[in-house]
């Protein structure tokens, strides 16, 4: 692409590049660049021996296991699910669609201090939901003679996640299956093609790239999570303790070094899996295009 002084000049909607590239990099600084700089410089206090004795002791190992295991199953979850959703939103009409469509965006509005204490209130083991998961119904045999714990276990902690990144999945999907041209449908079936045969060739891939940035942004929103998960994880170290609430702990215990240090770690490994998420995205839009 040409980056010409002439071609920077052209007149555009917001007048002064100069002056709108100055705020946007002033910005970027201030808000990203200058906490992750301190947050570097925080970290370093302890020393590379230091930093890595804290990456590599076992309650932080569970603790980020736990973190971005969840969170990778939370956000593949979501996937499956926000694209039935969004698939459901937009080609269907049926009573109480707008009530669907606006209780999606419910975990971005509620507070994740209340999401948590709800969901722990209702998968508890005398909750709504929990008891019918209890030993002594049938459902709950099923799963051995203690039945299925759903909260204060890993498994409250994907549910929790699940419960905040499902719209960012569907807003994600939906314009761009609201955009998809019908006729390419039916010229799939007017040459004999099935409905899964329709579905898997000529509309999945169109639809994953899109399905891509939707995980990928369920899966760093669940990484960070943090209301939402400690009321209903049962915060047992090594078993169900997540890294964030490793980090809080560190900080009131005064250890601000180590609780640099995890967060440098969790840092480092969401910034490669975000990478390669992404590489991973542009090469199936280029094998696309090819």
């Amino acid at each position: 692409m040409n980056w010409s002084p002439a071609r920077l000049r052209r007149p555009s909607v917001i007048p002064g590049f100069r002056l709108t590239l100055g705020f946007s990099l002033a910005y970027l600084f201030l808000i990203v660049l200058i906490p992750l700089g301190a947050l570097l410089l925080k970290a370093s206090e302890l020393g590379i021996g230091g930093m890595l004795a804290i990456a590599f002791d076992a309650r932080v190992l569970a603790a980020l296991k736990l973190s971005f295991g969840a969170s990778f199953v939370a956000a593949l979850i979501n996937g499956v699910f926000g694209l039935v959703l969004a698939w459901v939103l937009v080609r269907y009409r049926f009573p109480g669609k707008k009530i669907v469509d606006a209780i999606v965006d419910l975990p971005f509005a509620l507070p994740t201090a209340v999401a948590g204490i709800t969901l722990a209130t209702l998968y508890a083991k005398n909750g709504w939901v929990g008891a019918l998961f209890g030993p002594q119904t049938w459902v709950g045999s099923l799963f051995g003679p203690k039945g299925l714990m759903i909260a204060y276990t890993p498994l409250g902690v994907v549910l929790a996640l699940t419960f905040v990144g499902l719209p960012f999945v569907v807003r994600t999907v939906q314009p761009v299956l609201a955009d998809f041209d019908a006729e390419t449908e039916e010229a799939a079936a007017s040459l004999g093609a099935s409905r899964l045969s329709t579905f898997t060739r000529v509309i999945f891939p169109a639809l994953l790239p899109a399905l891509t940035t939707g995980f990928a942004l369920a899966f760093a929103r669940a990484v960070g999570e943090y209301g939402s998960v400690i009321f209903i994880a049962g915060n047992i170290p090594m078993v169900s303790e997540i890294a964030p609430l490793l980090i809080v702990t560190k900080l009131e215990e005064y250890n601000y070094a180590g609780a640099a240090a995890i967060a440098v770690v969790m840092l480092a490994i969401s910034f490669v899996l975000l990478l390669v998420i992404n590489l991973l995205q542009r090469w199936n839009q280029s094998r696309m295009r090819a």
